[in-house]
């Protein structure tokens, strides 16, 4: 059960990381066509979709990868206070 845990949350942490190199590649023109950049679009933008339908983008800047992240973020800490329960 220990090795699960640690297991899914090491994954939510390393995807974490996609989703910030994934935002930092929109500071470098053609980055996100990149073979890297496409293969971190495949996986980031399907969990960055709802959050962009809720919080629109204020100008040139947008929040929703922000909001996302700390919404993983808060997932992995009630994982983690759920595993403590169950043991």
């Amino acid at each position: 059960m220990i090795q699960l845990f640690n297991i899914v949350h090491t994954l939510l942490y390393f995807y974490s990381f996609a989703i910030i190199a994934y935002i930092l590649l929109s500071w470098f023109p053609g980055a996100r066509e990149s073979a890297i950049g496409q293969f971190l679009a495949k996986i980031v933008e399907p969990y960055l979709e709802p959050f962009r339908k809720i919080i629109p983008p204020l100008g040139m800047i947008d929040f929703s990868p922000i909001v996302a992240i700390i919404t993983l973020r808060l997932a992995m800490i009630g994982l983690g206070e759920l595993f403590r329960m169950l043991i």
